[in-house]
């Protein structure tokens, strides 16, 4: 296999961030040799999520064993995951903010037609729900766990607790029509064909689709990670990136 030099659209920060908190990690274990630094394995972990090459090419690049790429990556993988804040921590960081802007979308996965419960009527395709949540600027606050893409938004936003999270803190929150009936501080357009609605009902969801359409940032930045464009891996392994990915993007963006 041939080997070119790369490069990665990530932050430097989200290198020593990671490279830190491995190093850490290996302190605590008392592992004393490994085939790459914690630096190198942070680069490892990044050009996996970042650029989503598979385990095969990054091992070639990096000089070791595919299986040994995979265990570096799954090792830093569920580092950062456990590190991802849980809802109630996004709601507190929430409450500092006029609002919030809740969005669901499909992450595609890799998927056969008989495997109903991760297809998506409505894009044609499978893949794995996820609940985003953003700051009126559009700035990530929050991401789900997965749960199979024919789950339906409002029945994904209560599954995980978001509108009662929201509710119970008192954040407004503004969402598209599939969150209709979710109750709470959730904030829907006004439902209808538009030439049935009146002129002030037009007139507010106008300024509803205005406000809410920053929420699609927060749901390109996650996107970004072209590991999670089309996913691969199975169906118990999403949750685990997603929560990566959102401790990587928070560290990038608080420094």
């Amino acid at each position: 296999m041939l080997v070119y030099p790369s490069g990665i659209d990530v932050s430097s920060s989200a290198l020593r961030f990671l490279s830190a908190k491995l190093r850490r990690h290996r302190h605590d274990l008392g592992t004393r040799w490994r085939r790459l630094s914690p630096g190198r394995q942070a680069l490892l972990t990044l050009a996996h999520l970042r650029n989503g090459h598979p385990y095969a090419q990054l091992a070639a690049g990096f000089g070791i064993g595919t299986t040994t790429a995979y265990r570096y990556v799954a090792e830093a993988v569920e580092l950062l995951a456990a590190l991802a804040p849980a809802l109630e921590e996004a709601a507190r960081t929430a409450s500092t903010k006029a609002f919030v802007l809740l969005d669901g979308t499909l992450l595609p996965i890799d998927r056969i037609a008989a495997d109903r419960p991760f297809y998506f009527g409505k894009h044609k395709k499978h893949g794995m729900n996820v609940q985003v949540l953003a700051d009126p600027s559009g700035r990530l606050l929050w991401a789900s766990p997965a749960l199979p893409g024919a789950v339906h938004d409002v029945r994904a936003a209560r599954e995980h607790g978001v509108v009662r999270t929201l509710t119970d803190a008192g954040i407004t929150c503004w969402a598209d029509k599939g969150y209709r009936g979710a109750g709470g501080t959730v904030r829907v357009p006004y439902w209808g064909r538009w030439e049935t609605l009146s002129r002030g009902q037009k007139a507010v969801n106008r300024s509803h689709a205005k406000i809410r359409a920053l929420v699609e940032q927060a749901v390109a930045t996650l996107k970004s990670w072209r590991l999670l464009r089309k996913l691969r891996c199975s169906t118990t392994r999403v949750t685990s990136l997603i929560r990566a990915v959102l401790t990587l993007q928070l560290a990038s963006s608080d420094r």
